[in-house]
């Protein structure tokens, strides 16, 4: 039995005896090898790949007959006679059935056969989009998949938040092989997209390392356990046992600035005597930072600083900027990645794959402008940051923090397989884990911290004598470090499965399996001066109260029954239950079934489940100090407080529980014919219980309540906590089609089209509001909440994708519709909304084969230079007014312009925002890279 496609992982005992050796070459129709094109024994298990020249070398009987496939090409079966050498030329045309490994616990299915709507991503397809990380290739290859960098978010800037189909990074589940990853340390906190939320870190996946990707669009809580609400996405690492290609990539932006450079190594191996294989993968890149501050408005400064307008102009005619530094960071990463397996015996298999990644960020806060940090307020800053501003002593012009992240990732799977008597047993292991620490610069501790008073008896009489008590110093402010260290977060998780599969007859096949899987949420502990008194100037760090280790476990097993009833009728049913260590139990279903027609050119397929989503660590017990910027209000202190803590207690918060959902299906798929065939599926997904990062909640009116004595206890502008707020509903259609091998000229056409629309996103049912915060007029979702929730990613996507292949090279033209999203930020009119307008991004790339060993790529990314707009919206009549009023406040800002100012902090974030940001791109993108294959 193998675990990998073409490989030779068994050996029948007439093999042995033979011992009869064929070689030759597998090419195209017009005499192009096929690298990597499968080579096998019929019937037996024995078998090959070719190498990237396209030749092969396998030992049979001498009356075999071998069977040469490839994907896209039509499949041969020759009998080898006696020769020694031969060679083979296969036509294209005939699709092969592509295997799913997603969507159930039974044997993998072809995907006609599938009742379940999967994509299915190969590494080519990634590499085509010239997109720098794994993340951003699916952005311009999945319509239901969406992510966008977020700046001057701290953290964030270390990992960019995903989703599929609107539902927040949490709700995807990621597998790589098939074994679950490890979630990154990371929680979003900030007001963007994913806020209150952590997801894997699949950025960190080294593209070269890829086979292919396949993505359930279906809730697979039932198959795979929590975090499956809105899908599943399998990453499936390279198997091939031949074969060495180094790649190196380099690239800048239409402005000048994001230079990057990398370069990628992967090589396939044999071991022993074709008894197993082992793959690896290095990548090593560095991308510059391209910075895309907006031109900073004088008046709207000055509103918010109370400072004189004139020393405002000043600073911003020698800053427009306001020094402003944000768009996309500078990056360094090096990734690590293994795959491999071995025949253990003729019916056992082992297996196993690794992967480390270590990621560096560099990124910056705020600029503290000279009329925000004044040197009234703060005299020493003139020691600290001089400069050259002629207003201010020692030239002080302000300063701006740094924030360097330091990511490290990794995680391990060893494996065994066997087959006995039609048993088919799956035995794994899994470790993974992800820490991120912080270091912050260029600032300074700017509280009213002392040291304590000391008394020292100089003429020993015992008592309180003149000028024997030494008064306590200042810790900080003028004796402030100017560097930091706030700690940081850690994840690890210890995954164990088993699986058991066996068809009981031509109908029946069952399937079962555990798994037993611990946790742990590490708040690192920052240094004292990073948050004593509060912190760092920028960026707080974790004080001793906040930090800690945190543990749970959780047991689950399943039980999968697929019943063919025929060969065009399918039902599978799964069930699955879940005891986790905090919070309790919970039992999830599934049923799905499939009728294919018209001699299989159409299949009709549906499914409904149930599905769970445990509460994560990092949102049970997260609690902490932050900055934000807050609208009208500037860059305020708030504070995030924990559902197990004292606090919570006074402000009645409950413990957090899990999210239920219910999930339906319904789509058609056609194969029309081998170069046409397309899918739609209707989706409608209901979630209970969805957990939430609250509002932040302010002060009361009254100013005497439990709330009101936390914040100022904490000397905190507001609170916010995790709570099971709100239901939901998300429904909508997908659409896949493909049409290929149009012959023009002498070369082929070939399209395809996929979209994403959203029927339905919204909050289903009032929100369950704590008495305390109802109580206060406020409530922990509020309509920025919402717009986060359900309007921020686009209503609609589309991906319009031609490419021609013409001799040695292969033209691709891709265009990505993003449609708009609509926000409501804090301090916007409730009259108003802010809409980002559609937009087209335009890709081009060349591909060129320069030679057996050589691929040149080059590629144009947002060729027509687009950037997102957006706009403001009148909700009625009174919004419209809004818009329609010239007058101007005392700075000469019209009420439009003023809350302009409001929402992007001046004009600081005049193209990237903290919201309904739709799509990210910094301008036209050129890429160049080179292949050789040794």
């Amino acid at each position: 039995m193998g675990n990998a496609e073409g490989l030779n992982l068994s050996v029948s005992n007439d093999f042995v005896k033979t011992q009869f050796t064929v070689k030759g070459k597998v090419t195209d129709s017009d005499g192009n090898p096929l690298p990597g094109a499968n080579v096998v024994e019929e019937g037996t298990s024995n078998g090959t790949t070719t190498d990237f020249e396209g030749n092969y070398e396998i030992t049979v009987g001498d009356n075999a007959k071998l069977v040469f496939s490839y994907v896209g090409f039509g499949t041969q079966t020759l009998s080898v006679a006696g020769r020694s050498t031969l060679n083979v030329s296969l036509s294209e045309g005939e699709q092969l059935e592509e295997v799913i490994m997603v969507g159930s616990r039974a044997a993998a299915r072809s995907n006609t056969e599938s009742p379940l709507p999967v994509d299915r991503v190969g590494v080519k397809e990634l590499q085509n989009t010239g997109q720098i990380t794994f993340d951003k290739s699916l952005q311009y290859r999945i319509p239901s998949f969406n992510t966008v960098q977020t700046p001057v978010n701290d953290a964030t800037s270390l990992l960019d938040p995903y989703e599929i189909r609107n539902m927040g990074p949490s709700r995807t589940l990621i597998l790589i092989n098939g074994k679950r990853k490890n979630l990154s340390a990371l929680l979003y906190t900030q007001t963007s997209p994913g806020r209150g939320e952590t997801g894997a870190d699949i950025s960190a996946i080294p593209t070269d390392a890829i086979k292919e990707v396949q993505i359930l669009r279906d809730g697979a809580s039932a198959q795979y356990g929590s975090d499956a609400i809105a899908g599943v996405m399998n990453i499936i690492l390279k198997d091939a046992s031949i074969g060495t290609s180094a790649t190196v990539r380099t690239g800048i932006t239409s402005e000048g600035d994001g230079e990057m450079f990398g370069i990628a190594l992967n090589s396939g191996n044999s071991i022993g005597e074709d008894k197993g294989f082992i793959n690896y993968t290095i990548d090593l890149s560095k991308v510059n930072l391209a910075n895309r501050p907006g031109t900073v408005s004088a008046e709207g400064e000055a509103a918010d600083f109370g400072a004189d307008i004139a020393d405002v102009q000043e600073f911003l005619s020698r800053r427009p900027d306001a020094g402003n530094i944000n768009g996309s960071p500078e990056t360094t990463a090096a990734k690590f990645l293994v795959n491999g397996g071995f025949e253990l015996g003729e019916n056992s298999d082992m297996y196993f794959n690794g992967a480390y990644v270590y990621k560096k960020v560099n990124s910056f806060a705020n600029y503290r402008t000279p009329y925000w940090r004044t040197v009234t307020d703060f005299p020493y800053l003139a020691d600290f940051f001089p400069g050259n501003n002629p207003n201010n002593a020692g030239g002080y012009d302000g300063y701006v923090p740094t924030f360097d992240g330091d990511l490290n990732d990794f995680n391990a799977t060893l494996g065994f397989k066997n087959e006995t008597n039609g048993w088919y047993t799956d035995v794994s292991f899994t470790a993974g884990g992800n820490r991120q620490t912080y270091a912050v610069t260029n600032t300074h501790n700017r509280n009213f911290v002392f040291s304590p008073s000391t008394w020292l008896d100089a003429n020993g009489n015992g008592s309180v004598d003149d000028g024997e008590i030494t008064e306590g110093s200042s810790l900080y402010r003028e004796n402030s470090a100017l560097a930091f260290d706030p700690g940081g977060t850690q994840f690890n998780h210890i995954v164990g499965n088993l699986d058991v599969s066996k068809s009981l007859s031509d109908i029946t096949t069952l399937s079962f399996g555990a798994e037993f899987r611990s946790e742990t949420f590490t708040v690192i502990e920052g240094a004292l001066d990073s948050y004593d008194g509060g912190g760092a100037d920028s960026f707080a760090g974790n004080a001793p109260e906040n930090s800690g280790k945190f543990n749970r476990y959780n047991f689950g097993g399943y039980l999968d029954a697929a019943f063919d009833f025929t060969d065009n009728f399918l039902v599978n049913a799964t069930i699955r239950t879940e005891n986790y260590s905090d919070f309790g139990n919970a039992f999830v279903w599934k049923l799905s079934s499939r009728y294919k027609f018209l001699d299989d050119k159409l299949t009709l397929r549906a499914s409904a489940s149930t599905g769970f989503r445990a509460p994560t660590l990092h949102q049970i017990y997260t609690q902490k100090a932050q900055y934000s910027f807050i609208p009208g209000q500037g860059i305020q202190v708030g504070g995030l407080i924990n559902n197990v803590s004292s606090q919570a207690n006074l402000l009645g918060i409950n413990n957090l529980d899990a999210e239920t959902s219910t999930n339906i299906t319904v789509g058609l798929g056609a194969k029309l014919s081998n170069n046409f065939n397309f899918t739609i599926d209707y989706y409608n997904i209901a979630v209970d219980d969805r957990i939430v990062l609250s509002n932040e909640i302010g002060a009361t009116a009254a100013g005497n309540t439990a709330l009101d004595q936390i914040l100022q206890d904490n000397n905190l502008s507001d609170v916010s906590f995790f709570a099971n707020a709100i239901d939901t509903r998300t429904s909508g259609i997908d659409v896949v089609a493909n049409y290929r091998n149009i012959a023009l000229g002498e070369g082929n056409l070939n399209f395809s089209l996929a979209g994403n629309y959203v029927i339905q996103n919204e909050r289903d049912g009032a929100v369950n509001n704590p008495a305390l915060v109802a109580d206060s007029g406020q409530s922990v979702v509020d309509a920025t909440q919402e717009a986060l929730f359900f309007t921020s990613r686009p209503e609609t996507k589309w991906i319009l994708g031609a490419n021609y292949e013409i001799g040695k090279f292969d033209l691709l033209l891709n265009n990505t519709y993003f449609g708009k999203t609509t926000f409501k930020q804090q301090g916007l009119d409730e009259n108003l909304r802010t809409e980002f307008t559609p937009k087209i991004v335009t890709d081009l790339g060349v591909n060129w084969s320069a030679s057996e060993n050589v691929t040149v790529a080059f590629n144009i990314n947002n060729i027509l230079n687009i950037l997102p707009e957006w706009s403001f919206k009148a909700e009625n009549a009174a919004g419209q007014a809004i818009l329609d009023d010239t007058s101007t406040n005392a700075f000469g800002l019209t009420p439009a312009e003023n809350f302009s100012n409001l929402l992007t902090f001046n004009q600081r974030y005049s193209q990237m925002t903290y919201d309904g940001y739709h799509f990210s791109q910094l301008g036209t993108m050129f890429n160049l890279s080179l292949n050789y294959r040794f």
